[in-house]
Formats: structure tokens, sequence, C-alpha cells
């Protein structure tokens, strides 16, 4: 047995996981992750039981049946690590939320799932390099450990995308990356009744429909993404008046690009950026209803950002809280950078590229252990980090992951916590903020 072996630091969150199994898969199952920390190199089951040596007890099958054959849920294993995290890391406050997708290759013609996937790291705006292997949308919840100089990215809830010809194939509908994400972030809404969460993505998941789907949950859930520069904003439709068919939507806005383009002059702000320092930048924002034909409007709040460094090109941002400042929403997104430096250090530290088998039930097993490992490796290090120098126990606000300031925070939690305002019926870039 693994555990007496361990820190008794780590016994809560192995104990905390035990209800998915069975006891003898829960041993087997805890010696994997273990020795998936520890093991360099492939993260083969081979490689893993020659790790730990004469903790193994029994045949080897027996531990490659726990990610092959055995009848674990992972769902209930994500919960359960999930409600952990909630608990102890992130025990109240607005719950920030990341998410992003992976792609990660697999050699052989039979692999279940594998398809064509553009490699987000090997492409850039003029070049597309494209990657056969499997392609994981991540839901991962943002914590700051006293270690570490920023947050950590720490994954919770994990889907495998398909393409549409392998769906087709097995006759079953068609998922896009942002739908899969609405169905995990609808998972967290039903298992968490009582927190609120803000869900930051990229532009893949700064969609129409992403954004409708947080905003009919808008007393629980807001979204912060990437806004297109040719947005189409209007705003509310008039009242109807008993003749003809009622408007779906009011006079048409500037595209965001448009309305920047007419401006002289911007605000200026110091925002949280990217890595977890600050930056001076130039910012205007206001608010509008996206719509888009047969699905409606969607009230928003979009603010442009240009970096006075020059470093960064501009960009445009939006979320579906038109009360969040513009320093909350830039402070926001640049925090999502920390998925990708998580992504980075689960396949140099952990092999995330090393997945084993070819069936549906092994991709999803071995994820599972590999995203677990990873949240098991931040607990010992905070753990480390503790018995080294003792740190003054007190919650962790979610402003201070977003890099914003309190007064900010204090003001989204008391929005989130009611029905979203009217907006007002104004032209875009017309916010009191955007003077200097």
């Amino acid at each position: 047995m693994i555990l007496p072996a361990l820190p008794a630091e780590a016994a809560p969150l192995l104990l905390a996981l035990q209800p998915a199994f069975t006891q003898p898969t829960w041993h087997r199952f805890t010696l994997l992750m273990v020795a998936a920390v520890l093991t360099t190199g492939r993260r083969t089951i081979a490689n893993l039981l020659r790790t730990a040596g004469p903790l193994a007890p029994g045949h080897k099958t027996s531990y490659q049946r726990v990610l092959s054959a055995a009848s674990w849920s992972g769902l209930q294993l994500a919960c359960l690590l999930t409600a952990f995290i909630l608990r102890y890391l992130v025990p109240d406050g607005i719950v920030c939320l990341v998410g992003d997708d992976t792609v990660e290759s697999h050699p052989g013609r039979k692999v279940y799932g594998k398809a064509r996937h553009r490699d987000p790291v090997r492409s850039s705006h003029s070049y597309t390099a494209w990657r056969y292997g499997h392609r994981w949308i991540v839901l991962a919840v943002l914590v700051r450990f006293p270690f570490a100089s920023r947050p950590w990215a720490l994954p919770v809830l994990v889907d495998l995308y398909r393409s549409e010809e392998e769906n087709g194939r097995r006759q079953r509908p068609h998922r896009t990356p942002a739908q899969l994400m609405c169905r995990l972030l609808r998972l967290l809404l039903l298992r968490f009744p009582d927190r609120s969460f803000v869900f930051v993505g990229d532009a893949s998941y700064g969609t129409h429909e992403t954004a409708r789907f947080v905003y009919r949950h808008r007393s629980r859930l807001t979204l912060v993404s990437k806004l297109h520069p040719a947005a189409n904003l209007f705003t509310s439709p008039p009242r109807y008046r008993g003749k003809g068919r009622p408007r779906v939507k009011g006079r048409r806005l500037p595209k965001p690009c448009e309305a920047v383009a007419q401006r002289r002059r911007f605000g200026r702000r110091t925002v949280g950026w990217y890595g977890g320092g600050t930056r001076q930048v130039q910012v205007a924002s206001g608010t509008g209803q996206w719509y888009k034909a047969g699905r409606g409007l969607v009230p928003l709040r979009g603010v442009f950002v240009r970096d006075r460094q020059g470093t960064h090109r501009d960009e445009y941002f939006f979320t579906t809280n038109p009360t969040l400042t513009s320093e909350a929403v830039i402070g926001y997104y640049t925090g999502r950078w920390n998925i990708e430096q998580g992504y980075q250090q689960m396949k140099e530290e952990l092999g995330l590229d090393h997945f084993e088998g070819r069936s549906w039930r092994g991709f999803h097993h071995h994820a599972a252990l590999v995203l677990l490992a990873y949240g098991f490796l931040a607990l010992e290090h905070r753990r480390a980090a503790a018995a080294e120098k003792p740190v003054k126990k007190k919650s962790v606000h979610q402003a201070e992951l977003a890099g914003h300031s309190p007064g900010a925070a204090t003001a989204f939690g008391a929005a989130c916590a009611g029905s979203v305002p009217t907006l007002p019926e104004t032209a875009w870039y017309t916010h009191t903020d955007l003077t200097e």
C-alpha cells in the first residue's frame, strides 16, 4: 500500500478520491498516480511499476486493467477533485475558471478519436501547423499558492473532441469545442449550486452561442473572452406597438473596429498582465447587444486594449457582465495564460503526450490519471513550501488571481449575486471611463 509511505498531508486528497473506486482499484490507481509524478521518461505502465518497485504487489496486468478495463467513472472522479479544490483551496468568493484545448499526437492507424487538428503551439497568424492525434478540451480552476509568483491552473474537467468525420462515422451528433465547454460549465453549475464562477476562454470559446449560454445563467456565471472586431452590435429592440412583427433588435451600433478608429483619445490604466506583472495600457470600453441571426441578442461590455509598450497587438475583449470594469476584464483574460503554462509543465514533468492504449476507456482513464497527478504535484509543492515557511492562513480572493483591485472585485461579486442590469441605449465606447 502506497499511502503509509507518503507524507501525512497527502492523505486528504487521496482519501477524497476513494469513493470513485472499489478498494483494490483505489490502491492501484493511487500507486500509479504517485509513480507518474516520480517517473522520468515515458509514463507507460511498465515504467510506472518499475519506479514503484516493491510498493506495487501483484501482477502487472492488474495495474494495466485499471486504465483499460476497470469500470470507474472519470466524471465522478473529476467532481470529487473539484469539490476538494473548492473546499480547501478556494473556500469562499468567486471561482475563476479558465478553459482551453491542447493537441497531443499519438501514432497508430486504429487509435480511437484520432484526427487532424491545428497545433496552436507551432502555428502562427500566417502559418498553420497540423498535428495528428487527440484534442482535449480542459476546464481548470485558477489557484494561487504561496510558493508561486503566478496562479496555477489545476485541471478539473476534461473531454475529448471528436472530429465531424469521426462523429459521422459513428452516427453521433457533432459538438464543437465551445459546445463541449458549455457541457463542462453546466456540470459545475449543477454540482456546485452554492458557488459563482467566472469563465475565461480564448476566441474559440468566445462565441455567440457560449455567450448566450452564460447569459442564461448570469446570476452565477460570467464569461470573459475575445471579441471579434467586426461583431454586430445593436441597441435593445423598441417596445412593440401592436402592428406587424415585433422587432428583435434596435438600431445598429458602430462595430468595435469602427468605433476605435473614430476615437482620438483613450483612457490610461495600469492593469494585470501576462506572467503576473502589470502593464500600462490605453483602454476604451462600452456596452451593446451582440446579435446573431436566429439566436437573438446578448448584452455585453466590450473593452479595447492597446499596449503602450508595443509588445502586444491591439485586442478586443468582452464580458457578459456589463458592471465589470476595464481593469477587471483585462486582468481576468491575461490570467488565462496560466493554463498554457500548465500544459507545458504537464508535458515536461508528467508526459502528457505519452498516452497508452487504443480504446475509448483507456484514453479517458489515462487522461484522468495525468491530470490528477498534476494536481497532486501542485499540492505537494504547497505542502513543502508551508513546511519551510509558515504562511498566515487567509482566503484567496479571485480579485488577486485576476490582478485587479479589490474594489472592482467587490462590485463584481455584488453584480453576480443579482441580475444583470438593463444596458443603456448608447453608442459603443461612450462609457465614463474613457476620459483620460
